[in-house]
């Protein structure tokens, strides 16, 4: 039986990134091929609120843009700028709260593509994250913002589970659905590592809340934001000539918005 260790998954930056940074390339083809459909004019300087460990944002900078980002996990962030400093680029990464906060310069394009704007507890923070990006952009300049909406037909994912490795080290990781109450649009889940290492096996494991959005309800909010204009939907397929329609059984959506 494993050794378990009850903690915040996000202090392991070293676990986090080796399991979700794979797949790094499908999304980061996708956001250029964003830039040149849907945004007008050069796009340079770039921006991504809850970076986490940087797994885009150190691809991003080395196709040669300039990218900043922001995360409220310091020990993501540390992970995220010793990274960029190790291969010569600027440690652009700060600690910052997604809901509150203000770029020095406008810039040409934003991107949170999976799930972390569902850490936003309320409509009001959702609302606030939403006009700090909106401020954050030049006009004409876009967002992408991905994650998983609650599906009024059919039944949504119960587990979902990851493996990754590099060299000695070996990640398995697993989410599941604790419980779903509709009427507070809340969805716990719990989480886990099971680390292996040549000297140590041992679970790491953790819980967190995720709010809920059916398609109506984003659509609702993404209303409420007069600044954006939706151009274009797209699953997690990142297929650029292959936008989709949203209807009730939807649940990966990536929503390109353009600031007006």
């Amino acid at each position: 039986m494993l050794e378990t260790i009850n903690a915040n998954l996000y202090d392991f930056p070293k676990y986090y990134d080796l399991v979700y940074g794979s797949d790094w390339k499908a999304e980061v083809d996708f956001l250029e091929a964003c830039f040149a459909k849907h945004v007008r004019g050069k796009v340079k300087r770039l921006f991504e609120p809850a970076c986490g460990t940087g797994r885009l944002m150190f691809r991003i900078a080395q196709a040669g843009y300039d990218v900043a980002g922001l995360d409220l996990n310091e020990k993501a962030v540390d992970f995220c700028n010793a990274r960029l400093e190790k291969h010569g680029l600027k440690p652009t990464a700060f600690v910052g709260d997604m809901c509150e906060f203000k770029l020095k310069r406008p810039v040409d394009a934003a991107f949170n593509t999976i799930n972390s704007f569902r850490h936003l507890g309320s409509e009001e923070q959702a609302l606030a994250h939403l006009k700090c990006v909106a401020q954050s952009l030049r006009k004409d300049g876009i967002y992408a913002l991905g994650l998983h909406l609650t599906p009024t037909k059919g039944e949504p994912l119960e587990t979902e589970s990851w493996a990754a490795r590099r060299g000695h080290l070996s990640v398995l990781s697993r989410l599941w659905v604790i419980e779903r109450n509709r009427r507070r649009r809340q969805e716990r889940v719990g989480m886990s590592f099971d680390v292996y290492t040549p000297t140590r096996q041992f679970r790491i494991n953790d819980e967190s809340s995720f709010r809920m959005y059916t398609a109506a309800q984003m659509e609702s909010l993404l209303g409420e934001v007069a600044e954006f204009e939706l151009l274009e939907t797209y699953d997690f397929g990142y297929e650029i000539d292959e936008p989709i329609e949203i209807d009730g059984s939807t649940e990966d959506v990536v929503y390109i918005l353009r600031r007006r």
